[in-house]
């Protein structure tokens, strides 16, 4: 390749595969990992192969998947693997490369144009990423090999499972142009949709389609849109900071809320988490937003900004609790809410202009920080479940549970 060489590394049905690592009985029948029914996240996660020649899909309900697959076996998540898997997969990748972008858990962008030299070309190294990760840890990898990472992304989905495809600058429109446009990373449902009016439906018609016609139409995304197809992306891989850019909390009630009371107990929940969190972190916020959806999966989300950076999950709570009040209708089910923290900076330098000889807001605040601090050292030393605000205990949301 003339350019960049840079793979995408996707791990195949990776939940399901580290599921079956874990109990080898599950190699042999359908299987999918879902969500708890009881707590309504009864939805497929993942499933190995058997499970998909059932018809069995991903983000299905449990009951559906059941019907097309009535042997289906179950399994529970253990998220706290995953990660561990992910970390050891990407441990692997590093012995090629240092420039890795993840992209979820079970997906990394590489940068191996610096490691020719020492390993060979970029379908030579993806060759050895893809026996390593299957001989050491016992599940499978579809490896994209290309000139950017659009395509690359592209090559990782062509052939699964435990594949490697080449998409370079002689190939590309033999393989990508046949492509359902919905393939292409930057188009989501609604961009599809849209481009269907225009009769658009592979990469190819996106391709042909001319650049002054697609700002037109999507603005700025129709520039991006047109430099995926044509195969002209050229953004890097980038490889991540420690830098925190946000802290949030979501959760789906076991049942709908239906009254303020219900709203302030949810978010007390999720407000406590947040600045736990915060203040673990030496940290504090300047904006709150507030995620609500409804029992038709219809979502709104509103911010607003906090008089002063804080890491105080009462105030937190304080302005989401006023933004929920601003924006619901009391009585209309809520299904999901979700807290986020933004505008963050180091507590050390934030500098408030205020007076420290006679303010009561400071006191007031600094009394609330030795209680919130209290609560953190509870919940470090004898865990998360140690203590709980009353009113979360005794409701039947599904928030309280008890950790051996």
């Amino acid at each position: 390749m003339k350019g960049p060489t840079i793979l995408h590394c996707d791990c195949n049905s990776f939940f399901a595969s580290v599921e079956t690592v874990l109990n080898p009985a599950y190699k042999n029948v359908p299987m999918a990992v879902c969500g708890s029914a009881e707590d309504r996240r009864g939805i497929v996660l993942a499933k190995n192969e058997l499970a998909k020649k059932f018809g069995v899909q991903t983000a299905e309900t449990i009951y559906s998947a059941k019907k097309k697959c009535p042997a289906l076996v179950i399994a529970d998540p253990h998220y706290d693997r995953y990660v561990e898997y992910s970390r050891r997969v990407n441990q692997i990748y590093a012995r090629y490369t240092d420039i890795i972008e993840p992209f979820g858990i079970d997906e990394s962008w590489l940068d191996v144009t610096a490691s020719f030299k020492l390993f060979g070309s970029g379908e030579e190294i993806a060759e050895r990423i893809r026996r390593e990760v299957k001989e050491e840890l016992g599940i499978t990898v579809s490896i994209g090999v290309s000139f950017n990472k659009t395509f690359a992304k592209l090559g990782s989905d062509y052939k699964k499972p435990d594949a490697v495809t080449v998409i370079n600058e002689e190939n590309f429109r033999s393989i990508v142009y046949p492509l359902p446009v919905s393939d292409l990373l930057f188009v989501g449902k609604k961009t599809a949709e849209r481009l269907l009016q225009m009769n658009v439906r592979t990469v190819g018609d996106l391709a042909n389609v001319s650049l002054p016609l697609l700002e037109h139409s999507f603005g700025k995304h129709g520039t991006l849109l047109h430099r995926c197809a044509t195969g002209e992306e050229d953004s890097p891989v980038t490889v991540p900071t420690d830098e925190v850019k946000s802290i949030g909390r979501g959760c789906t009630f076991r049942r709908d809320l239906l009254t303020r009371e219900e709203c302030y107990i949810g978010l007390l929940h999720l407000c406590e988490q947040i600045g736990e969190q915060l203040r673990a972190k030496g940290l504090v916020g300047s904006t709150v937003s507030l995620k609500i959806k409804d029992e038709y999966l219809v979502s709104i989300q509103r911010q607003k900004a906090l008089t002063a950076p804080t890491d105080l999950s009462k105030e937190i709570l304080a302005l989401a609790y006023e933004i929920l009040c601003e924006q619901w209708k009391s009585g209309k089910p809520i299904r999901m809410l979700t807290v986020t923290v933004t505008g963050l900076m180091k507590k050390s330098e934030v500098s408030e202009q205020i007076s420290l000889f006679d303010d009561p807001k400071t006191r007031m605040n600094e009394k609330e920080e030795k209680i919130e601090k209290t609560k953190d050292s509870i919940r470090q030393k004898f865990g998360s479940s140690a203590i709980f605000a009353g009113s979360v205990m005794d409701e039947d949301l599904g928030l309280y549970r008890k950790h051996k």
